[in-house]
């Protein structure tokens, strides 16, 4: 053997370890990126659960206060309709039955606004749609991280097949599958772009 030959042959194990090496942190970086995906893919998951029990809670709570509103209403109806002006009723009867009433209209403008504590029938669909409104955004966030974490997963055995096989253009392949999957990883966290189909 020639001393060209050695030196031909060291430079090609050079070249070979050097792909080696950038192959190994091309899937080091790759699976950072999935662990990412993974964390954001199941934060959305228990995001969109967990708004959309807070919204179905709301409109329960809003359907109850509903119910009582229109129950009040009708007994003030009732009471205003019916025995306030009926003249068989004494007059001390008729002021506490006033007083009623009021007390009644008081309860059904509570039942419609109250501010102070956020549970009128206006505060409670307001929340309930604020969750709703975080429920969809989950909801659209979470597609992207599952394709993303598929892309990223083929990413990495293609990559490692490169190693062991000595193909730099699977390698070059995988490159550009997990790029694909950094992307949609990206656009995951910040719904930059929407991809017709996957949202």
């Amino acid at each position: 053997m020639e001393a060209n030959d050695a030196a031909e042959m060291m430079d090609a194990e050079r070249t070979r370890d050097t792909f080696k090496q950038r192959a190994a942190m091309a899937i080091a970086i790759f699976a950072m990126i999935l662990a990412i995906c993974g964390l954001g893919g199941s934060n959305a998951g228990k995001e969109a659960l967990n708004n959309n029990v807070l919204a179905s809670n709301y409109f329960s709570f809003f359907q109850a206060k509903n119910m009582r509103q229109t129950a009040t209403e009708l007994a003030a109806d009732e009471l205003e309709l019916g025995w306030l002006n009926d003249p068989a009723v004494p007059e001390t009867t008729r002021q506490a039955m006033r007083q009623r009433l009021e007390q009644y209209r008081k309860t059904v403008a509570r039942y419609e606004s109250e501010p102070e504590t956020r549970e009128g029938k206006k505060e409670l669909i307001a929340r309930a749609r604020e969750h709703e409104e975080k429920r969809d955004h989950a909801l659209k966030q979470d597609p992207y991280f599952d394709y993303a974490e598929a892309l990223l997963q083929i990413a990495i055995v293609l990559i490692s097949v490169a190693i062991v096989a000595d193909l730099a253009w699977l390698a070059f392949l995988g490159g550009l599958v997990g790029f694909a999957g950094t992307l949609l990883t990206i656009n995951g966290f910040y719904l930059l772009v929407e991809i017709p189909g996957l949202a």
